[in-house]
């Protein structure tokens, strides 16, 4: 991994934007929180990863509110880490007077307890001698970086809107203030722990900080059981419990619904206007993420994501939503905030996302493949569950000859792209393998396996371009798509037949960033103005088809080698600049995570017994 230890103090987020791959997470599995080296939190959304801010300088600038404790002057990260098999992270400064540790997280646990739902804990510790600290709390809501009505209640501060109010807490007690900074010393052997209580909609709940202390101390414990049994065969087994842990702090645990990504408009091409709002739920990510949980033995989860996509899709079947809110509805329609700077002056700032009403023919794929990775892992499906999945089945042997927006959304018109064809296939393939294991008409069954063999046909006709020795991005195209790495994944022909493996070598060839990374279509093809860089899980998805395809090897080297490209958290992007390295797009992508996954269950399935 890459070590990213800025100096506090050498990015000033007012002329500069901090580094995206500096910020760490937090989370509850509710909400998340992203917080810098600098012990600044710069984004968090209240009561839900797509609520309103309260902290947004991360890209509404500083009008937009922060949170930040530590060192008051001049400092040095010397390590940052999250506490092994944990979400509690830990960044620790060399300062003039000692050295200085922030140890923070948010409780993912509040069952039988009076705490509120969200609830955030900072503690600032000391060694070598009593290091100067600032506590800078500054919130402000919404779009428009309202200012709350500030009160103190005895050693409570408390900062309200309408409906949502804030309590922050010290131990030992301060007199804590909002909108200015606050200094003190911190001795070594007397901790300072801040406690942070959100409410919307409900009493505010002030928490005692040493006993929220207890609380994350209680957290630490249930992450580390939960990493406990994941299988130590896997490659590279701490890289992939941090990706499984990621995945589950972006989980919104009240309905199941895997978020992309906890913030929006981080830019794919900064300055520019690629910046989307990515706090929604995709099935065909929560699709990829029961793929992940299930490969590493966590059934529980999978089948929590896959009960939310049953809920969510529910008024829209047998047509599958393209993405929904966290519970189940479609978005409000995409729009752009005025004023609102943008990291690095990347504007607009959206919320919403206009994609929802496209058509997507791949993401039916994806999900009827879940659903047999579920029946073939012992998961019997409900009686509605395989009600839905043969309407989503019908849908495909329905409409797979029409053109569609494909996996990347190109927004413009259709095209028949490859990658639906073969996920369109894929669909009714799992289809009729789940029907084999339970009662189904035959002429439903005989209908999807027509339709599936001519998809099949058709793609191995148009889909294959005989002058390049590939398949392309669509038929009668001469791009190449990345996403088309799937193809030895599908048995669709055989995965050791020459144009499988040409396909493989053309896409890593000529959509190759550099090193490890590759492009997921040839840079300019999506009618955007701009560029954007490498997209990180077309390499994960690499690894997948080399592995294979029998070059574990290679597989492995290239695995590795990606790992190199996270930050020392362990967390990853959408994309990566392949020039520096720095991050691009939201952050961090649950995509991204569950592609590394993915990847290291393909590498530790070609391993001989």
């Amino acid at each position: 991994m890459r070590q990213l230890f800025p100096t506090a103090g050498d990015v000033d987020p007012a002329d500069k934007a901090r580094p995206i791959e500096d910020y760490g997470l937090l989370g509850d599995t509710r909400t998340a929180a992203l917080v810098g080296s600098d012990g600044a939190i710069d984004w968090l959304c209240v009561p839900r990863f797509d609520g309103q801010p309260v902290f947004g300088r991360l890209v509404g600038g500083p009008a937009a509110g922060t949170f930040r404790m530590g060192p008051a002057g001049t400092a040095t990260v010397i390590a940052r880490r999250y506490r092994p098999h944990t979400a509690t992270l830990e960044t620790t400064w060399d300062t003039p007077g000692g050295q200085l540790t922030l140890t923070e997280g948010m409780i993912a646990d509040v069952r039988g307890r009076l705490l509120p739902s969200s609830l955030l804990v900072r503690r600032l510790t000391a060694a070598g001698g009593p290091v100067d600290a600032v506590v800078e709390f500054d919130p402000r809501l919404g779009e428009h970086h309202r200012p709350p009505r500030i009160e103190h209640r005895g050693d409570v501060v408390v900062c309200s809107w309408s409906t949502t109010a804030l309590a922050l807490r010290a131990s030992p007690p301060l007199r804590l203030e909002a909108r200015g900074p606050v200094r003190m010393r911190v001795p070594p052997g007397q901790p300072v722990t801040l406690a942070l209580s959100v409410a919307d909609r409900e009493p505010l709940t002030y928490v005692d900080p040493d006993a929220a202390w207890a609380a994350l101390k209680a957290d630490e414990h249930d992450w580390q059981t939960w990493c406990a049994d994941i299988d130590g065969d896997l490659p590279h087994r701490d890289a992939v419990a941090r990706s499984l842990l990621t995945l589950r702090l972006l989980t919104y645990s009240p309905s199941g619904a895997p978020v992309a990504a906890p913030t929006t408009s981080l830019p794919e091409d900064p300055g520019g206007i690629r910046n989307w709002d990515y706090r929604f739920a995709w099935p065909r990510d929560a699709s990829i993420g029961i793929g992940a949980f299930l490969g590493v033995g966590k059934h529980a989860e999978a089948r929590h994501f896959h009960a939310w996509l049953l809920h969510a899709s529910r008024l829209d079947r047998p047509r599958l939503p393209v993405l929904l809110t966290l519970h189940g509805r479609h978005p409000t329609a995409e729009r752009e905030l005025d004023g609102w700077p943008g990291y690095a002056h990347s504007r607009p700032v959206r919320v919403g996302n206009g994609a929802d009403n496209q058509h997507q023919l791949d993401g039916y794929g994806w999900v009827l493949d879940a659903a047999w990775l579920l029946t073939r892992a012992g998961q019997r499906l409900y009686a509605e569950t395989w009600r839905a999945m043969r309407g989503f089945a019908d849908e495909v042997a329905r409409r797979w000859r029409e053109p569609d927006a494909g996996i990347w959304e190109i927004r413009g018109d259709g095209a028949h792209h490859v990658h639906s064809k073969l996920m369109a296939w894929l669909a009714l393939d799992r289809a009729l393998r789940i029907a084999s294991t339970r009662r189904t008409p035959d002429p439903q069954v005989a209908r999807w396996r027509a339709e599936r063999d001519a998809i099949a046909a058709e793609v191995l006709s148009a889909g294959f371009n005989p002058e390049r020795g590939s398949y392309t991005r669509s038929y009668g195209s001469n791009d190449l798509d990345a996403a088309v790495l799937v193809l030895p994944l599908l048995d669709l022909e055989p995965r050791d037949s020459p144009r499988v493996r040409a396909t493989i070598e053309a896409v890593r060839r000529e959509l190759s960033a550099g090193g490890p990374l590759l492009y997921r279509y040839p840079p300019g093809q999506d009618g955007l103005p701009g560029t954007e860089g490498a997209f990180l899980p077309c390499s994960f998805w690499l690894v997948q088809a080399l592995a294979s395809t029998g070059r574990v090897d290679e597989a492995a080297q290239l695995f590795a080698d990606l790992l190199d490209l996270a930050n020392p958290l362990g967390l990853l992007p959408e994309e990566i600049n392949p020039r520096g390295h720095c991050y691009l797009g939201n952050y961090p992508q649950a995509l991204t995570h569950a592609a590394l996954i993915q990847a290291a269950l393909a590498i530790r399935d070609t391993q001989p017994d």
